[in-house]
């Protein structure tokens, strides 16, 4: 009798523009972990959702020296890609990925292999600073090196302003031609993949239904239930790392 997973794993594999949206799950088994999950950082420890906010970050010095040490200390930079990563960057290199779509500000799909025109980031990335009042953009290592040598909350070194991670915080506009982009990619598949979050959060979980609006089968991916998975064609609660390497083999 045929699985689910091989039907799944059929459709992906006819597919012609397979565009994926991944969250934070995917990054979990790299030892990241999620936000709103059981072992959430969130949910751990609530206060951690004040660094995300941009009016305690703009308005509150510790907020930003406390955001400091968080980013030394930030898992990511010891964190690996896992197979469901891999996985991903095997789909692009068959000629299947029409874009990859993330919330997550890891890079780890970029480090994978998938190449940065395919990726599109709408949460920015945690590997550079940004200037807010400048807008001036560097690495994040120059900037945890002057964390490390004393400065608990190095400025600018342009203008004096604020410095950022690269990163989309709660208060913070989306980047409308990323978003369109998104959309447009959306639009334009004939099999949408979502990966490792709750599509809850809106604009972007409203990829979903575009995609599907446009024709494209829906495949989900994650630990827990979504709204969505009544729309999908496929939904599969299992551990990512394991079951995408099955359904995109």
């Amino acid at each position: 009798m045929t699985t689910k997973h091989e039907i799944a794993r059929a459709w992906i594999g006819t597919a012609e523009r397979v565009v994926v949206l991944t969250g934070a799950g995917i990054s979990t088994d790299s030892g990241i972990p999620d936000f709103r999950g059981p072992q959430g950082v969130w949910t751990k420890n609530p206060k951690a959702e004040k660094l995300s906010d941009i009016r305690y970050y703009m308005g509150d010095p510790e907020v930003r020296r406390l955001s400091w040490q968080s980013r030394l200390e930030h898992s990511a930079w010891r964190a690996q890609p896992n197979a469901g990563h891999r996985a991903l960057v095997d789909l692009e290199k068959r000629g299947r990925l029409h874009a990859l779509i993330t919330q997550n500000i890891d890079e780890l799909h970029q480090i994978a292999g998938n190449s940065r025109e395919k990726v599109i980031e709408v949460h920015g990335t945690m590997r550079q600073v940004v200037c807010m009042s400048c807008d001036e953009r560097a690495p994040m290592e120059k900037a945890l090196a002057r964390v490390r040598a004393g400065e608990q909350d190095p400025p600018c070194r342009s203008c004096g302003g604020i410095l950022k991670s690269a990163t989309i915080s709660f208060g913070q506009q989306l980047v409308p031609e990323v978003i369109d982009r998104a959309m447009q990619a959306s639009a334009e598949a004939d099999l949408f993949l979502s990966v490792g979050t709750s599509l809850q959060v809106y604009p972007i979980a409203g990829a979903v239904q575009i995609a599907k609006r446009a024709g494209a089968r829906l495949v989900i991916v994650n630990a827990d239930p979504t709204p969505f998975d009544d729309l999908a064609e496929a939904v599969f609660n299992e551990s990512i790392s394991q079951v995408l390497p099955k359904l995109l083999a």
